[in-house]
């Protein structure tokens, strides 16, 4: 993995988030212009710190001194607020330097979201910000809000509302609009923000080096990532490692996921490997956890106000409603969840408690009888699940009515013995009942409305608490290569190298390939005898031809001297046919391979590194993309649970009295192909082997084909 350079090292930021003073340059007299906007946020919000108006067009603006540059302002002032147009914002970074301002907010557009002159601006911005040591948010963001502390660094309609509300989750978003309009509707379903950052252009601070530093702070127990894209990929996922560890999840909220177009791409691994997929492997790692909308941000985030991790996936669930149980079943079931059977215990206690028509069985249906006894019976059975062996966690439905209140306060006290977070569905509309509600959800039950939602929630709860104990199983096993480094002799070129020589790259990791040999076509026309055994497999040898097979060089189950050699001529025609200045290396002769396909393959992608992709070939690959991605290098273990990823994985594990595959064999290949891409990422771009045959167990895996393209020198 690359090295972090040392401006993307975790930094304190905390007077970025709550200076002590803050210095509005290109300040406007007129309150809705963006200058004027930025110094009513800061003086009529109730930051305690100080504001120092900065123009040289007035004496003062709003009853403050105003000053005529930088260099005039008093100190100590930590932020400096540029709301100026982009041609002056270099100079007035220049004046932080020298006014010994450590931190600056560009508000302006038009840099690098312009085109190429804007580009240019930026990197002269950027240049005059290192050389200043400065560090700067934007350009073309909105600010920052510090609801904790009252100091709104900024502009824009959202950041002047009076219902955003300060709570233990901090907010980075790549689309400044969008992101704090969340941070609105988060706050009207009860969830505070103590801190939301709009990243702009990042031609400074970026997403990634905000989301570092916020898991750190102990006012901040979720951190929302809204992002369009990130360029160092790895570094996502040490940072998700981190939450993991400090059990503090980084809600992940990934746009831009579709438009992927074609991509030109050798290999056939890289042509299966989109932008978002990567995305989507690095999310499954550590503390991210994606979501997709709003909902999932309100919903998740309260789950994990619970602060409360399940020990596994089995839920306990109760209703007053038949169909309400079946649909959250079916909802858990979907999502992963396990509705266990009960202790014997447990059910002869809730037969006891619930009617005789109730259903004691998981879902628990306690029927609407509650009614009748102020839905004390209801309570207890709630307790009695909270408290089954088999049970991590529980979803109930709250009565509603006059019982309501009574009824969530003996809940209260029955969560205060237990360690297994409650998951609140609520049954009706928020204002029914909904003083009950709002006094759940300030003493730490969340309500969610809808099935789907709840479970969601919970799932999400339970996937970062299967992570958290995953991560602490690894850090007690140290990692294991398949391989030794090998040294391998590689051409200084770019492109794609023949199929033997590629092949030659992989054995040299210990990976399997079949036999064959490389000749020349007039050593075919001599032949007095086979060079190997037949059945043969005959192709042409080309670095300019990597798809053989779509070029007609590949014949398959060659099975005599005399076809062998008319198979030789035809492959060399075909290929000089679709390529006619290809470089023809010779014609290549192997065994014939056989078992099932699989295809493994390595891209070295620009953000997130070597990946290794793998999946079930043919149909599977092609028509049903069950494929799976992971980050290079891994060892078997990794390996093996790739393996069990895939929808496919029944085919290699035996099914329907077929026999099971060498699936040790498998991982112990990925593996290696694994470790082959990251030793050598400086030069490898690309890795396909396909396919690549998996025999009966024992009896190991081969490679038929493979193709291994090398980076570009400069």
């Amino acid at each position: 993995m690359p090295d972090i350079p040392a401006s993307r090292a975790r930094s304190d930021l905390s007077r970025f988030l709550n200076p002590r003073g803050v210095a509005v340059v290109g300040v406007s007299g007129e309150p809705d212009r963006i200058g004027g906007q930025a110094l009513r946020l800061l003086a009529d919000f109730g930051y305690t710190g100080r504001v120092y108006p900065v123009n040289p067009k007035y004496g003062e603006v709003r009853g403050l001194t105003c000053y005529p540059d930088l260099l005039a302002v008093p100190q100590p002032c930590d932020v400096a607020l540029i709301a100026l147009s982009a041609p002056h914002v270099i100079g007035a970074i220049e004046q932080c330097g020298r006014a010994g301002i450590p931190y600056a907010l560009v508000l302006a557009g038009g840099f690098s979201e312009v085109g190429a002159e804007g580009r240019a601006l930026q990197e002269k911005l950027v240049a005059a910000a290192r050389k200043a040591n400065v560090r700067m948010v934007g350009p073309n963001c909105l600010g920052i809000l510090n609801l904790r502390d009252n100091a709104r660094i900024g502009f824009g309609g959202t950041a002047q509302l009076t219902t955003l509300k300060p709570g233990p989750m901090a907010m980075v978003t790549q689309s400044g609009g969008f992101g704090f309009g969340v941070v609105a509707i988060a706050a009207y379903f009860g969830v505070g923000c103590n801190y939301a950052i709009s990243s702009g252009n990042e031609a400074d601070l970026t997403l990634l080096d905000w989301v570092a530093y916020l898991i750190e702070r102990d006012d901040v127990e979720v951190v929302v990532a809204f992002m369009e894209g990130i360029t160092e990929g790895r570094r996502l996922i040490e940072i998700g490692e981190r939450a993991l560890e400090l059990g503090k999840p980084i809600l992940v909220w990934k746009v831009g996921n579709t438009d992927i177009g074609s991509r030109a791409a050798t290999s056939h691994s890289a042509r299966l490997t989109s932008g978002y997929e990567l995305y989507r492997a690095a999310f499954r790692r550590g503390g991210l956890v994606e979501i997709r909308d709003v909902d999932d941000l309100v919903d998740v985030a309260k789950a994990f106000f619970i602060r409360k991790l399940p020990a596994g996936n089995r839920v306990g669930v109760l209703t007053l409603s038949g169909g309400a149980g079946v649909l959250l079943a079916d909802r858990c079931v979907e999502s992963g969840l396990a509705l266990p059977e009960f202790a014997p215990a447990t059910t002869e206690k809730l037969k006891e408690t619930l009617v005789s028509f109730a259903s004691s069985s998981n879902p628990v249906d306690a029927t609407a009888n509650g009614y009748n006894d102020n839905f004390a019976s209801y309570g207890r059975a709630v307790e009695l699940v909270l408290a089954d062996p088999n049970v991590d966690q529980v979803l109930v439905r709250i009565p509603r009515g006059k019982s309501a209140r009574p009824w969530a306060e003996n809940l209260m006290r029955a969560l205060g013995g237990t360690d297994k977070p409650l998951v609140m569905n609520w049954p009706t509309s928020p204002d029914d009942n909904g003083d009950v509600l709002k006094w759940l959800e300030e003493n730490g039950v969340p309500c969610i409305l809808g099935a789907g939602r709840a479970v969601r929630a919970l799932a999400a709860l339970t996937e970062f608490s299967r992570k958290r104990r995953e991560q602490r199983r690894r850090g007690g096993r140290a990692f294991v290569r398949a391989a030794p480094r090998g040294a391998i002799d590689l051409p200084a070129g770019g492109g794609p190298l023949g199929e033997h020589r590629s092949k030659q790259v992989l054995s040299r990791y210990g990976m399997p390939v079949v036999r064959e040999r490389l000749l020349a076509p007039e050593e075919i026309e001599s032949l007095a005898a086979a060079p190997l055994p037949f059945p043969l497999a005959v192709k042409i040898e080309s670095p300019d031809v990597p798809h053989k097979t779509e070029a007609g060089a590949v014949q398959l189950g060659i099975g005599d001297l005399a076809t062998l050699k008319q198979a030789a001529r035809e492959v060399v025609a075909a290929a000089r046919a679709h390529a006619p200045g290809a470089r023809i290396e010779g014609v290549l002769v192997q065994e014939m391979a056989a078992g099932t396909e699989v295809i493994a393959g390595s891209v070295n992608d620009p953000s997130f590194g070597p990946t290794v992709t793998f999946g079930l070939g043919g149909i599977f690959t092609e028509l049903m993309g069950d494929v799976t991605h992971r980050f290079a290098p891994f060892d078997t273990e990794t390996a093996l649970e790739m393996i069990r990823e895939i929808r496919g994985s029944r085919v290699l594990t035996g099914y329907r009295g077929r026999p099971a595959l060498d699936v040790a064999a498998l991982a112990d290949a990925l593996a290696r192909l694994s470790l082959l891409a990251a030793d050598h990422a400086d030069r490898i771009a690309e890795i396909d082997v396909n396919p690549l045959f998996v025999r009966e167990a024992g009896k190991g895996v081969v490679a038929a084909d493979a193709l291994v393209v090398m980076k570009t020198t400069k």
